[in-house]
């Protein structure tokens, strides 16, 4: 009877052990991120020299604490990091640090946020500045990610369209009876 009632407490507990991890890896797995600020987000991102370096691609986002916008991207760059874990570096640099003014010359930041994104080989792929929609965003990182063309992002900065001039048709006007 005692040899019962030991294993009937042991697979109580085992059952008990069992659903506490299930809701504790639920509940890591499903974190809130509505409430992830730039400053969480720069707590794990992989150093600004360590990304140059590792032959990733690399999303880097210039951020400011104070800024509103940056707020409110946050939650779709935290869901973006999680997705691309691995395959893309994210990078944080805080607009407020002068350590930072050369990358702020370097990729002519002129609004924040300002997303840079930069192939495996470092170089600037496209940016895109202010708030985007998260479709919009992760097309941009899927494509970033495949070493695909960016298909919704600035061209680097500093780079301009080309323009031709076309001569205008001559026409005759409704009025003018000087061919007739």
């Amino acid at each position: 009877m005692d040899e019962q009632k030991g294993t009937k407490v042991r697979n109580i507990l085992i059952a008990v052990a069992t659903i506490l991890l299930v809701v504790g890896l639920y509940g890591a797995t499903t974190a809130d991120l509505s409430k992830v600020t730039p400053a969480d987000l720069a707590q794990r991102a992989v150093p600004y020299e360590e990304a140059r370096s590792n032959g990733r691609p690399t999303l880097v986002e210039f951020y400011a604490d104070w800024c509103a916008t940056c707020k409110v991207m946050s939650p779709t760059v935290a869901k973006l990091e999680r997705k691309f874990a691995g395959k893309v570096n994210l990078v944080m640099l805080n607009v407020d640090n002068p350590k930072w003014n050369p990358e702020l010359d370097r990729y002519k930041v002129n609004g924040i946020p300002h997303y840079v994104f930069l192939g495996s080989d470092g170089q600037i792929k496209g940016n895109v500045i202010g708030e985007q929609a998260e479709e919009i965003f992760a097309a941009n990182m899927d494509a970033l990610a495949q070493a695909q063309p960016l298909p919704y992002a600035r061209p680097n900065p500093g780079q301009v369209s080309t323009f031709t001039e076309t001569k205008p048709v001559q026409q005759t006007q409704p009025r003018d009876h000087s061919n007739s």
